[in-house]
């Protein structure tokens, strides 16, 4: 099997890409989170705002999907400056990685996150950052082997009136 390719999302990405962000959603957070929510996503909402997003980016956001063998889209990674509330910061943020649950544990999500690495390195970013939900034991093994670890800061987020906490992770980065 060859290794995914990586590439730039496009607006004709948009269906596939919600289709693995629901998808990823239903299937990670099973459990960690009210299922009412997880019931409720539609993927073509998710779509209309991946394309609202994907329109009008400045540059600061990079979305990029996986293909796997035929060309189809297997994966999805989004990554920016690091958000401090409202701020911007001089640190990067991978803000997402959904694989689709077909494809879990092929490749995608390694090479999605090593591209997004390799990218904020070169764009001079000193570390990055993400949140995981605190309960989220497969994500956070996921990353722990990727060489990023719990920086300590956890805050709480709340979806259908349930608090669910997330933690940070940072990675140093190569400049």
């Amino acid at each position: 099997m060859r290794s995914p390719q990586i590439r730039e999302m496009t607006l004709a990405d948009c269906d596939r890409v919600a289709e693995i962000r629901t998808g990823g959603w239903r299937s990670a957070y099973r459990g960690l989170i009210p299922q009412s929510y997880l019931d409720g996503l539609s993927v073509e909402e998710d779509a209309e705002r991946r394309r609202a997003h994907l329109s009008r980016g400045d540059g600061r956001v990079v979305n990029l999907v996986a293909e796997g063998s035929g060309g189809e889209l297997v994966g999805w990674a989004c990554h920016g400056p690091y958000r401090e509330g409202e701020v911007l910061t001089e640190e990067a943020e991978l803000y997402a990685l959904y694989v689709h649950p077909d494809h879990v544990g092929r490749g995608a999500g390694r090479a999605l996150l090593a591209e997004s690495v390799a990218r904020c390195s070169a764009a001079g970013h000193g570390r990055l950052l993400l949140w995981v939900l605190k309960e989220n034991d497969r994500a956070r093994r996921f990353y722990e082997r990727a060489g990023f670890g719990a920086d300590g800061a956890e805050e709480p987020f709340e979806v259908d009136g349930v608090t669910v906490p997330e933690v940070r992770y940072a990675k140093p980065l190569d400049r």
